[in-house]
């Protein structure tokens, strides 16, 4: 059995991180990530934004059990307890991803300040809920609150410069992801083959773990993190496509049939985002080298310079996808989406990625050492 300092820290059987992804709501998909025995990840990101897409924040409050007229914090509570009393019997472990960037401040703070409440006045959920997993922002601000909630911290950057910014702040777990990941991406492309090893030697000790993200999908990209010298490895589009995950339908069969060569990257609402390809999301492309060249050059813009034209055709497309309008869609996933050709249930994935890395740890020792 493989044997990881993440799951020893976190309480988890497997050195797997389900990420937290959003639009869609993923309530469902972490409660299965959890009980499968890697960590699963809430997404909150379909909180943020009831007014400009309440058909993202209606799927999200209708998977947490809670009504659309409830606040954010007792939205987040209801999802919290729901998640604890459908992990709690299978031993599952689960955390909440949280967005950090300047302009979700206000509502970071509402959800972390929940989940912080509504662990303590619950006491026996300190055996699950374990994780605060924060990203697309700076760390260093929520030093004072995280740390001393008891929570494991984790935080996702795109650099070994973010990474050392982690390790100021006192995060427990650094995932470095590599421009190979779906959706929201770093402005430069650094992928993980050079990111990964390169935290790695930067930042790992014994009181701080690194993770791999980006590309990450099966037994071979698992055991490749845990020889570059990581903890564990986040997969986001593998766990996108699989029976329990809440995403639209028609958004799971676009990860499935993308083929070789099957994403592309274009604007997204933070940066770059990495898009399936399709007629939509190509055009959405050259779109943005005309309107936001910065995405393919390395250099950021933000809403105060950009063509909103280009926002409101993601939205647009994103609206599509629930309407399951796959013309008018455009659908995120990772370049591994390439590799992924089934939608299978997940704990069913999970051992299956887990045993097939065990293997090949197994044999390279066998093979290469004498």
């Amino acid at each position: 059995m493989i044997k990881s300092r993440l799951c020893e820290m976190v309480g988890i059987k497997y050195p797997i991180i389900q990420a937290g992804m959003g639009p869609f709501s993923n309530n469902n998909l972490g409660v299965a990530a959890a009980n499968a025995g890697a960590l699963g990840l809430l997404s909150t990101s379909g909180l943020a934004d009831k007014e400009g897409q309440p058909f993202v924040y209606d799927a999200w409050i209708k998977t947490a059990e809670a009504d659309p007229n409830d606040d954010m914090a007792t939205a987040m509570e209801k999802v919290l307890k729901r998640t604890y009393r459908l992990t709690k019997d299978k031993g599952g472990v689960f955390g909440i991803n949280v967005m950090v960037a300047a302009e979700m401040v206000p509502q970071a703070k509402i959800i972390i300040e929940t989940a912080i409440r509504v662990r303590e006045e619950n006491p026996d959920m300190k055996k699950h809920f374990k994780v605060i997993f924060t990203s697309a922002g700076d760390p260093v601000p929520w030093r004072d609150t995280i740390k001393n909630a008891g929570f494991t911290w984790m935080h996702v950057v795109p650099s070994v410069k973010g990474a050392q910014r982690c390790k100021k702040a006192g995060v427990d777990v650094i995932v470095a992801s590599g421009h190979e990941g779906g959706f929201h991406t770093s402005w430069e492309p650094v992928h993980s083959m050079i990111l990964l090893p390169a935290v790695v030697e930067a930042v790992s000790d014994d009181k701080t773990l690194v993770c791999g993200a980006g590309g990450f999908c099966d037994g071979k990209t698992l055991a490749a993190a845990l020889v570059l010298g990581a903890d564990g490895a986040q997969m986001g589009t593998r766990f996108l496509a699989t029976q329990e995950s809440d995403f639209h339908q028609i958004w799971k069969e676009a990860v499935v049939e993308a083929g070789d060569r099957g994403t592309l990257v274009a604007r997204g609402f933070v940066g770059p985002a990495r898009w399936v390809k399709n007629k939509r999301s190509e055009e959405h492309a050259v779109n943005t080298l005309k309107k936001s060249p910065g995405v393919f050059l390395g250099t950021p813009d933000d809403y105060s310079t950009l063509d909103m034209a280009l926002i409101n055709y993601e939205i647009e497309s994103i609206k599509a996808v629930y309407d399951g309008n796959k013309e008018k869609g455009m659908m995120a996933a990772g370049e591994c989406a390439q590799r992924i050709n089934d939608m299978p249930k997940v704990a069913d994935m999970v051992q299956g990625i887990v045993k097939e890395a065990e293997s090949i740890l197994q044999g390279v020792q066998k093979k290469y050492l004498a």
